[in-house]
């Protein structure tokens, strides 16, 4: 029987070893490995006050018409078309709007947005917002003169 103690304790020993060392393999990678992000987690890339745009339905910045029903927004210098989400600091709620005009020109006001954009968000007036970046346009080749003298609505054949 002292023999057989003898054979077990170096096994166990081994065993609490390599648990010890697997044990330290895995503090070592949670300590030095950054955590996946998280969309939850991310930082806003502007915070400000936040209107509601014209009740009309208009011609914007970008050349497209706007409804009151569209999830548009204007900006004075996102790329037109780049999608935002505006999170209402107020309320907690968001929209994603895209970006078709010019503007706000109030001073402290960092975007107006559509009718339909307000309601999702919760204000009929001014809220605190802010905004992530969700995807920018992807940027189009220059046209060309001939393009150009042809008119936007051409077909090239």
């Amino acid at each position: 029987m002292h023999d057989e103690l003898r054979l077990e304790r170096p096994a166990f020993a081994r065993r609490a070893a390599i648990a010890l060392l697997q044990l330290g393999v895995v503090a070592g990678l949670h300590l030095t490995l950054p955590e996946p992000a998280r969309a939850a987690d991310a930082k806003p890339d502007e915070c400000g006050i936040a209107s509601i745009y014209s009740t009309l339905s208009e011609e914007t910045a970008s050349g497209q018409d706007t409804s009151v029903n569209d999830r548009t927004a204007a900006h004075r210098s996102l790329p037109f078309g780049t999608l935002v989400r505006d999170y209402n600091q107020e309320n907690g709620s968001s929209v994603v709007v895209r970006i078709t005009d010019r503007g706000p020109f109030v001073s402290g006001r960092i975007v107006d947005v559509s009718q339909i954009a307000a309601h999702e968000l919760g204000f009929a007036d001014l809220t605190q917002v802010c905004l992530k970046i969700l995807s920018l346009p992807e940027k189009r080749p220059a046209a060309s003169d001939h393009d150009t003298k042809l008119g936007e609505n051409c077909v090239r054949a």
